[in-house]
């Protein structure tokens, strides 16, 4: 099981690299109900790069708040991945951030649109395109399949934000 500690840890690092790239984040979040948001306020000035977050907890709020297809969300429910992937394009839209992050899946203890507990997608979409999902398939109680997806989206974003990144921009560009 993963501790709130190294949970912290991995908002604190994506925070100081979002801060340094001077770039910004938003969090859509269903079964996590906002627990990605309050990791990343808990670090001392996330101010400079959290920008909000919308907990869409109700099927219609996906739709309604960030935009999801209707029809998707008829037909496939809202335990998807292409439904994760349209949360954090649109929170990322909504909250006009850089990044978007969406938690939806079934943490328990019934199953739901036909998925089993779980079963969690969690996304990031950013600039230049980036998309990127991931389909987990948990094991615990209803606190530890919670707690796990914050630490996994978290861990997709460190992910996508090298810590050298700045070096790497410059020698794909040819350096200068």
């Amino acid at each position: 099981m993963t501790t709130a500690a190294e949970g912290a840890g991995v908002a604190a690092r994506v925070l100081r690299v979002l801060a340094e790239r001077g770039q910004s984040l938003a969090v859509a979040e269903s079964l996590t109900g906002g627990l990605v948001a309050a990791e990343l306020t808990s670090v001392p000035g996330a101010s400079r790069s959290f920008r909000g977050s919308v907990t869409a907890y109700a099927t219609p709020l996906k739709r309604d708040v960030l935009g999801v297809d209707g029809a998707l969300l008829e037909a496939r429910g809202a335990v998807d991945a292409d439904v994760a992937a349209q949360m954090a394009a649109g929170v990322r839209r909504v909250l006009a951030a850089d990044w978007g992050l969406a938690t939806t899946g079934v943490a328990g203890p019934d199953p739901q649109d036909g998925q089993p507990v779980g079963t969690v997608y969690v996304a990031v979409a950013g600039p230049g395109g980036v998309e990127k999902v991931a389909a987990l398939r948990l094991n615990g109680d209803r606190t530890e399949i919670r707690r796990e997806s914050v630490r996994s989206v978290l861990e997709l974003l460190s992910g996508e934000l090298p810590e050298n990144g700045r070096a790497q921009d410059t020698e794909r560009n040819g350096g200068n």
